[in-house]
């Protein structure tokens, strides 16, 4: 792999981590007593010409966290509309806001990158109160 799309790779994840601690765990999971599996919902902002060099990049994160306890899966969607304000959205299942957390922490202890330009990310963490089976 070229040297430039490590750094850009570890720049993505750096990006994540970035968010997270800026946002802090709080903002993303307000009840993180609860023990039940959660979904993470993560919609990026990214320009045309940066799609495929960010799915690149959502791939090495998606290899890091899959590793951590606690991950259960992770879907990356990619809009059908070129004028859509978010190209790509991740929805990823933990088994609960506090493996989530402690994944994003190890993240965080890792060498991994700087900061990611050109994308910007809008994550948090959601329940399913709903189904069409009626309500969970």
């Amino acid at each position: 792999m070229p040297i430039m799309i490590k750094r850009r790779i570890l720049n993505l994840l750096a990006a994540l981590t970035i968010l997270t601690t800026a946002t802090g765990t709080t903002t993303m999971a307000e009840d993180t007593k609860t023990h039940q599996p959660v979904t993470l919902i993560n919609a990026f902002e990214v320009s045309q010409d940066q799609i495929e060099e960010t799915i690149r990049f959502w791939e090495l994160a998606r290899d890091f966290l899959k590793d951590q306890p606690g991950y259960i899966s992770t879907r990356l969607h990619r809009s059908l509309s070129p004028d859509a304000k978010f190209q790509l959205v991740n929805v990823a299942q933990w088994q609960s806001p506090q493996d989530f957390q402690a994944a994003i922490g190890e993240m965080r202890k890792s060498d991994l990158g700087s900061d990611m330009r050109g994308a910007v990310f809008h994550a948090a963490l959601y329940q399913v109160i709903r189904t069409d089976e009626g309500p969970e």
